[in-house]
């Protein structure tokens, strides 16, 4: 499928990609919002992309990922998962095992 392919694209051009519901400025979900907030801490550059602009992209991308919900964390065309996933990670003091090394 082209949108499968388009991506698949997108996974692997950015190290770190976000897709989200809005943007990092004006997310338009809470789990969006606090996904953000947790990436932001961490002062690494990331790409996101807004699936409320990108409905193919919103209604595919699970399918791709076999993850259901927004958003999700993809780093390093590994998928990390949604928020609830970064929250533990984060806590854990493990999340910033997997974003170090792309740290700038």
């Amino acid at each position: 499928m082209k949108i499968f392919n388009k991506i698949k694209k997108q996974i692997n051009n950015n190290p770190i990609i976000l897709y989200m519901k809005g943007n990092p400025i004006h997310p338009q979900c809470g789990f969006s919002d606090k996904a953000v907030k947790i990436i932001l801490f961490y002062k690494i550059k990331f790409t996101y992309i807004d699936v409320l602009k990108y409905p193919d992209i919103r209604k595919y991308l699970p399918k791709y990922a076999n993850w259901p919900t927004f958003p999700q964390l993809w780093v390093d065309n590994k998928l990390i998962g949604g928020y609830d996933i970064l929250y533990t990670l984060h806590y854990n003091n493990k999340l910033k095992d997997i974003l170090n090394f792309k740290k700038e």
